[in-house]
């Protein structure tokens, strides 16, 4: 017993509360990288050109989803969902995401994952991109503090940047100020393609502030936060890690410049690789690992149009149709990687629907929490699925789809339901109003994924039966205000 005390002492990790016989809680790490498609992982696609070893260990080590879903196609609305576990059509954002001065989303008591585990004892961090509105004005003022925001929604540490890294102002806050105000401007680049890694927006920027620094640093940050946690056992950790890449601009720092063949895209997700890497070996490091489940996941599919999978022969949303934005898989179809040792079979694949609004009933189950009437409207524990438990049925019984100009669609079994015509995002034909269609054209898509999961052949004027059915399934959870309940 004294031999195995030692053992345990030396990896730097011993629960003294497992010897007093007291439930002891996981920690949860959950990483979301920001446009990284299902298709640039290699444990997802073999002929990926993107080097992913570290994603592909979690995968060798966890289980990793094949039919997992954003909520949303573009990233505040994901976000909002994630946190909330609460659609985000259901919000004030319809349609579109917020910028960099927009005022928070999330409404003022609001229940979100962060406030429910800081309520069962965990510390809760968030680093990285936030992109979900500080204060309540307008225009946000950055001279003042930035609340509402992370700290008043159950972070007790921000550091991060407002929203994406092209979007103005350019500075960095923690918790609720920023480290530097934005007191100088940056001119903007025109084209995401362009020498240097591509596309930002023009303006206030942090005197110090460039933005090829960010993801070294809130790599940095994110291992300092869970070091810190390290020399506190007595509580377990909620870190919420939402990178800013491979988003535009491209830019990969220079140990990994030319490190693939899909250009700066490419490179720049393999440092989002490394970042993942960085996390993992800080768990083995302090030796919380064993008690830690980590998540890995993306907000949206990649912005990759068949014209980039044709210049690189690189598929970064697979064989799936469409790009970020778009209603077609290719816009909400996303990696999904859990490990928890001696909890989730390591190597595991699971095919049940799941999407990432899941987060938060999935966290409640976790942490003994009771998800009351109005709190996390549209998520379900997606626990049983990870533990690889039997079952009888699906856990979700429909989940719905959301596009950057607002169309909807809805999934139930193998059959998709898209209300109205064309991509509703950045593919072209973007809508098809219906007095542009032939007559006799149908209005509306529906594509079988399990014989069709590239969306290719319109089922909608010949399973009227199907379409009935999906559409009053969609008004129902539109109008009842929740789909868990």
């Amino acid at each position: 017993m004294r031999l195995i005390l030692i053992l345990f002492l030396m990896v730097g990790y011993v629960d003294v509360r497992v010897e007093a016989g007291e439930k002891v809680l996981p920690n949860i790490v959950f990483i979301m990288a920001d446009d990284m498609g299902v298709g640039d992982l290699g444990c997802y696609n073999g002929k990926s050109k993107i080097p992913t070893p570290h994603m592909d260990r979690l995968a060798k080590e966890g289980m990793r989803f094949t039919d997992a879903h954003s909520p949303s196609a573009v990233c505040t609305p994901t976000r909002y969902g994630v946190l909330t576990g609460r659609y985000c059509w259901r919000s004030k954002l319809k349609r579109g995401v917020l910028w960099g001065y927009s005022a928070a989303l999330i409404e003022d008591r609001r229940l979100t994952v962060s406030s429910m585990l800081k309520g069962k004892g965990y510390v809760t961090g968030v680093v990285g991109k936030w992109h979900l509105g500080f204060g309540t004005a307008k225009k946000t003022d950055y001279s003042k503090p930035l609340r509402p925001g992370p700290t008043t929604q159950g972070f007790d540490y921000f550091y991060g940047i407002p929203a994406s890294l092209d979007m103005q102002p350019y500075v960095y806050v923690e918790n609720d100020r920023p480290v530097e105000q934005p007191t100088e401007t940056v001119k903007g680049s025109r084209h995401r393609r362009q020498k240097g890694g591509g596309f930002w927006r023009g303006g206030p920027v942090a005197p110090s502030f460039k933005h090829i620094d960010v993801m070294p640093v809130i790599t940095e940050k994110a291992v300092s936060f869970i070091e810190r946690r390290a020399k506190d056992k007595g509580k377990p950790f909620f870190l919420y890690f939402p990178l800013s890449a491979p988003h535009t601009p491209w830019l990969p720092t220079k140990a990994f410049r030319g490190k693939t063949k899909v250009g700066y895209y490419g490179d720049f997700t393999a440092q989002v690789d490394w970042t993942i890497g960085e996390v993992l070996k800080a768990l083995d490091r302090t030796g919380l690992a064993g008690n830690t489940m980590v998540i890995v996941t993306s907000d949206n599919g990649s912005h990759w149009p068949v014209g980039d999978v044709k210049k690189y022969g690189h598929a970064a949303n697979l064989h799936y149709r469409g790009q970020k934005a778009d209603i077609w898989e290719g816009g909400h179809r996303v990696p999904f990687i859990v490990r928890w040792p001696g909890k989730v079979k390591a190597g595991s694949i699971s095919e049940e629907t799941i999407c990432l609004t899941d987060l938060t009933a999935t966290a409640a189950a976790m942490a003994g929490y009771a998800l009351k009437k109005g709190e996390a409207e549209d998520s379900f524990n997606i626990l049983p699925a990870m533990l690889g438990e039997k079952l009888s049925k699906p856990i979700r019984d429909a989940t719905v789809h959301h596009s950057l100009t607002g169309m909807f669609a809805i999934r139930m079994g193998d059959w998709k339901l898209i209300e109205g015509r064309g991509s509703g995002g950045f593919t072209r034909p973007q809508r098809i109003p219906k007095n542009k269609l032939k007559k006799g054209e149908p209005v509306g898509q529906l594509y079988n994924l399990k014989d069709d999961p590239s969306e290719k052949k319109n089922l909608y004027g010949e399973r009227k039966d199907v379409v009935k059915k999906l559409t009053d399934a969609l008004k129902a959870i539109r109008e009842s205000g929740s789909s868990r309940y």
